[in-house]
């Protein structure tokens, strides 16, 4: 499994209650540009229009060698998922108010994948309290206590 981008923000801001692995529909420039590594999740979230998932806001830079033929930097991708998956995640974010958003773009073989995360947004003592957290795991790393 080669990572292509992460979304690094979204531990912070967010907590994470499950995963879900996901297709991407994807054009011949857009994937040369992801191979090139030219992708940004920052930004972006998962929605669910008429039955279909879709990512929303991801930046693909243009291929660079495709000319006039390349792709729109910002369009809305398609997602390929089991209808079921579908319909717990639209159940998830409906009922529950939770927010789907991508964690990370990778390679596995020569198909790309997306991590979708069932998400509730932090609120600031619980991002203070995160930092706490991890700031006292670094510095008991650091004594060699584990």
């Amino acid at each position: 499994m080669k990572i292509v981008a992460q979304n690094k923000k979204a531990r912070h801001e967010y907590f994470i209650e499950n995963t879900y692995e996901a297709g991407i529909q994807l054009k011949g420039t857009e994937i040369k540009s992801v191979r090139a590594g030219k992708v940004s999740l920052d930004e972006s979230y998962v929605d669910i229009k008429n039955g279909e998932i879709f990512i929303v806001g991801m930046h693909i830079s243009p291929y660079l060698a495709s000319g006039s033929f390349n792709h729109d930097e910002t369009r809305d991708r398609k997602l390929l998922m089991h209808k079921n998956e579908i319909i717990k995640l639209l159940n998830k974010k409906e009922r529950d108010g939770f927010t789907l958003i991508p964690l990370k773009l990778y390679f596995e073989g020569a198909l790309v994948k997306v991590e979708v995360a069932v998400a509730k947004g932090k609120k600031l003592y619980d991002k203070r309290e995160s930092l706490k957290e991890e700031d006292v795991k670094k510095r008991l790393r650091k004594q060699g206590i584990k």
